[in-house]
């Protein structure tokens, strides 16, 4: 575990950001979210970035929203979504719009549309469901 503690922290001072791949319901990769909040699509062309006061912007740095304690919003601050820490995913009208848990994600009926494994619930939301 210590080793595995200092390759990480090694690694992680070179400057590198670690990603997490996001796939769909088969498996295949659609995205990736860095570290440091660096949304790509599945050929790796940035299309977003979440700041780490919750600032979200599109691939040019424009912002688009903002994620604000369980609420993410766009960039008028009007509500679009709420995540709960149960992982229910609800629209502005709080009508279930979907499911986050255990690095699985489901629709409103209950169906997987993709896996985010070690991703923030609320990062993993906004990939899956905002401006949809």
């Amino acid at each position: 575990m210590r080793w595995t503690l200092v390759i990480l922290f090694t690694f992680m001072s070179c400057g590198y950001a670690f990603s997490q791949m996001i796939q769909n319901s088969s498996y295949s990769p659609i995205g990736y979210i860095k570290s440091d909040g660096t949304i790509q699509d599945g050929s790796y062309k940035v299309i977003g970035h979440i700041q780490s006061d919750g600032t979200i912007q599109d691939g040019s740095y424009k912002v688009i929203g903002h994620i604000n304690g369980d609420k993410i919003q766009n960039a008028a601050y009007r509500t679009v979504l709420y995540v709960n820490n149960d992982g229910k995913v609800q629209d502005s009208y709080y009508k279930t719009v979907g499911y986050i848990k255990d690095g699985k994600v489901q629709d409103a009926s209950f169906r997987i549309i993709g896996y985010a494994r070690d991703i923030p619930m609320k990062w993993a939301a906004l990939f899956f469901f905002f401006q949809r």
